[in-house]
């Protein structure tokens, strides 16, 4: 008996997240622009899915990749803002041993399926302007399917061993986790073992995701550049621009805010611990705000339709 006690990892019943650590006074008064911000996420990316799946002509993979890129910053600020605002108004930070691993799941796999759609919605802006013909034919609608579901089965594939080797740790009693929600290398730091496969790991998966994704995604409007610079109509070139416009404006704040919360974990050690903090939250908020108001402004096509949805409605 004693031998398989002995076996079975110690794990607290719960952790303690502080929130934003050095700023526990001020943390009230930031829950605010927080809220604002996660209800003009959830807000504006349930317009985007219902306008998307109620109006036919946007059944387009540009549009059908934006419905996927909705719906992962939907479950994405879901994740981890409601139990956030819980600890910055009512000092409500212990969490479930199981439930911190489950939202760590859902954040680290939804933020690398964010990325996979990035890569997928960049792919389509390079057949539709490089190969106008052939661009329903290549992205038709069981392409735009299966790589919808690739890159969700990435994500949850390549998170699913960080849960997988964070259980079979043996834990110390120190359960207090210097962060606003259950980020992997914040929990791995109160493991009383050696940590360094989970270290290395995570580390592969970052570089693996984020490497072969912007590759995919810096190739791609490099060849869109040189074909758009070739086009001699003013007209036609401007619109190609557009349309491109939009989309970067949604990927750089998203790898911008990554690579910095990266570079600050790994190096940034003199950075004070609650800029990091913060930047981190921002890093999973700010993109699910802005994606919708980008999206929304910009693309004439689903303006409009979301100006008729509305109509429909007596809004």
């Amino acid at each position: 008996m004693s031998s398989l006690n002995s076996t079975t990892p110690s794990q607290p019943p719960s952790f303690l997240l502080l929130g934003i650590p050095g700023l526990e006074k001020e943390q009230f008064w930031i829950a605010f622009p927080f809220c604002i911000m996660y209800a003009i996420a959830v807000l504006g990316n349930i317009i985007l899915l219902i306008a998307i799946k109620t109006e036919s002509s946007l059944h387009e993979p540009m549009y059908l990749f934006l419905a996927m890129l909705a719906f992962t910053d939907l479950v994405l600020s879901t994740s981890m803002l409601p139990k956030m605002l819980a600890i910055f108004w009512w000092g409500s930070g212990e969490i479930g041993f199981v439930s911190c691993l489950v939202q760590l799941f859902f954040v680290h796999t939804f933020t690398a399926v964010e990325s996979g759609v990035l890569m997928a919605m960049a792919l389509d802006r390079y057949f539709a302007i490089c190969y106008p013909l052939r661009h329903s034919s290549i992205l038709s609608m069981p392409m735009v399917t299966a790589l919808g579901n690739l890159v969700l089965l990435r994500g949850v594939l390549m998170v699913s061993p960080m849960c997988f080797l964070l259980h079979r740790k043996d834990f110390c009693q120190h359960r207090v986790i210097s962060h606003s929600y259950c980020e992997h290398m914040a929990v791995v730091k109160l493991v009383c073992e050696d940590t360094r496969v989970n270290a290395i790991y995570c580390f592969l998966v970052a570089i693996a995701v984020a490497t072969f994704d912007i590759t995919v995604i810096v190739l791609s409007y490099t060849m869109i550049l040189t074909a758009v610079l070739r086009l001699s109509s003013c007209n036609t070139l401007h619109k190609a621009f557009n349309t491109c416009v939009s989309h970067i404006c949604v990927i750089l704040p998203f790898y911008v805010s990554a690579l910095f919360t990266y570079l600050n974990h790994r190096f940034g050690h003199s950075i004070p611990q609650h800029i990091h903090i913060l930047v981190a939250n921002l890093y999973l908020l700010v993109p699910p705000t802005l994606n919708p108001i980008i999206y929304g402004m910009r693309t004439k096509q689903l303006r409009d339709k979301i100006v008729v949805l509305f109509q429909r409605k007596g809004i």
